[in-house]
């Protein structure tokens, strides 16, 4: 039957208890004991569920496998008897609560037969194990606890505990093809492995420590560390651009930033010099990714000469900035350390690869001089000389 059933578990494990004593004579109450005084003038034992806890051993037991597990519960009662005036301190009262936990004793494993009423056969036969009746210490401390109260009185009673009593959710069970059977033929076909499509990922994907270098120019060769990253499917990406995997380990990728002409960075057309994002990701579809964290990388201009020709400075070279970045160049000496003059208004080509300054000479001492190049606040490495007249 119904899953479902089992929420009623509980009353109907009170309620077996109950046709279990009936049927071998006794006559049964069930509730506090005090109220038991009031049922009837009849001697009789009183039945009290005074705790449920959760099974320790059973916590995890699923029905089937992937599916969550049910409520396994302990269920605790005590046993009181009553002789015909209600007392349950006298001789009488204590026969009787020895014949009943003799009857408890016997029973041993509550177990479901052809009497049992229907309601409680459906809440309990979908339990997979049999429901074991085994008694625990009635100690004073335990029964003053239980029955205490201005309304209450001390009475000698037997605890016993049952288990293990399943509650399940109504759920459906879960279910799934199998793999490696093709369900589109007719009759199906047995494929094996061919029929294995999904990619399984033991982990929550990569993880970057750190790049070394982490200031670098076009073309120059980084090494990425950190976990998970020996992944065929997996890619560098810098700024927005995917960078070439050279080699692949478990803790590190070595990668380029590819400076031949015509690749996307020495282009100059996607990136510009700068600090920006360094990510590595796995493509799980054409149009989905999952990425790692986020390292900052600083990526270089690279200035291979400089030309002051008729007051005119000509810079060459990768990077050196476009119209909407932030270039500034400027004018060292060298034998003091002195910045003479600073030039933020350039004109820059479409490909990144010359700045050109107009009226650099202009108010500049005669001399040397270092010209020193900044794109979004990243210096070139080089520093070449220009003569001033």
């Amino acid at each position: 039957m119904a899953l479902a059933d089992s929420g009623r578990a509980i009353g109907a494990v009170t309620r077996l208890l109950q046709d279990h004593l009936n049927r071998l004579g006794f006559d049964v109450s069930i509730g506090k004991p005090e109220d038991a005084t009031r049922h009837n003038t009849n001697e009789k034992l009183n039945l009290f569920l005074y705790e449920t806890t959760f099974d320790p051993h059973l916590r995890n037991l699923s029905l089937r496998d992937g599916e969550p597990p049910p409520l396994w519960l302990v269920v605790k009662f005590l046993l009181t008897a009553f002789d015909e005036k209600e007392n349950s301190d006298t001789a009488a009262a204590h026969d009787l609560l020895g014949r009943g936990i003799a009857a408890l004793h016997e029973l041993n494993f509550l177990r479901l037969d052809h009497s049992v009423v229907p309601d409680v056969q459906l809440a309990l036969e979908n339990n997979p194990e049999p429901l074991k009746l085994s008694f625990d210490e009635s100690t004073v401390d335990l029964l003053t606890k239980i029955m205490q109260g201005s309304d209450e009185r001390f009475r000698l009673s037997v605890a016993f505990q049952i288990r293990p009593v399943m509650i399940a959710p109504a759920s459906l069970p879960r279910g799934s093809l199998l793999v490696g059977i093709d369900y589109s033929t007719t009759p199906q076909t047995t494929i094996g492995s061919d029929g294995i499509h999904l990619e399984v990922i033991p982990s929550t994907g990569a993880r970057l420590e750190r790049v070394e270098p982490d200031r670098f120019e076009v073309g120059a060769t980084l090494t990425l560390y950190g976990d998970e990253l020996n992944a065929s499917t997996l890619e560098v990406v810098l700024g927005g651009v995917v960078l070439s995997i050279v080699e692949r380990h478990v803790d590190r990728l070595v990668v380029t930033a590819e400076g031949s002409s015509g690749t996307p960075i020495a282009s100059g057309t996607s990136l510009s010099a700068g600090e920006m994002p360094l990510i590595v990701r796995r493509r799980l579809s054409p149009t989905r990714t999952r990425s790692s964290n986020l390292l900052p990388a600083r990526l270089l201009p690279t200035l291979d000469s400089a030309a002051l020709v008729a007051g005119v400075l000509k810079l060459q070279g990768l990077l050196l900035g476009s119209d909407a970045d932030d270039v500034m160049v400027l004018f060292y000496r060298e034998f003091d350390g002195v910045t003479v003059r600073r030039f933020e208004t350039v004109t820059s080509a479409a490909d990144q690869q010359t700045l050109t300054i107009v009226g650099a000479a202009t108010n500049v001492p005669a001399g040397s001089y270092r010209v020193i190049l900044r794109v979004n606040n990243q210096q070139a490495k080089a520093s070449p000389t220009v003569v001033v007249p």
